[in-house]
């Protein structure tokens, strides 16, 4: 089923976030498929703690830039989102490469989304389970 009621690109969400966090930390949107959406992070001097290994609060940045991406793609043209909360488990360290974050949704409400996002290390084994809820908010004009 899709999801989508805005139909950004790939490259118009990219675009949408190249003076911001996002392009700081080298995020790409990716892929999207009918329900879901994609996106990368290399893991650098930018996401790496002291140790050398992917930062969970940054591993969190990228699960909520997905996450809150897919869920603006989702609402009206009037309306937007903000994040509300956010969990993950950090599973898996990771020290080299790019990660891949796919967000998907648990539930599409009036006024709340529940979206599900997973990172992947570039062996495709889960790294990162994150939980984000967005509040679905009106655009005043």
């Amino acid at each position: 089923m899709k999801i989508w009621k805005k139909n950004y690109t790939l490259a118009q969400l990219n675009d949408f976030a190249a003076n911001c966090a996002v392009a700081h930390l080298g995020i790409e949107f990716s892929a999207q498929g009918d329900d879901w959406l994609e996106a990368t992070m290399p893991i650098d001097h930018r996401t790496t703690q002291p140790m050398g290994y992917l930062h969970g609060g940054i591993s969190c940045a990228l699960a909520e830039t997905v996450g809150s991406a897919a869920g603006f793609c989702c609402v009206d043209e009037d309306q937007a989102v903000l994040g509300a909360e956010i969990n993950a488990s950090h599973l898996r360290p990771v020290t080299k490469g790019k990660v891949t974050a796919r967000a998907t949704p648990i539930r599409l409400g009036k006024n709340l989304h529940v979206w599900q996002i997973n990172l992947y290390d570039e062996e495709q084994k889960i790294c990162c389970s994150s939980r984000l809820t967005l509040s679905v908010i009106t655009i005043n004009n």
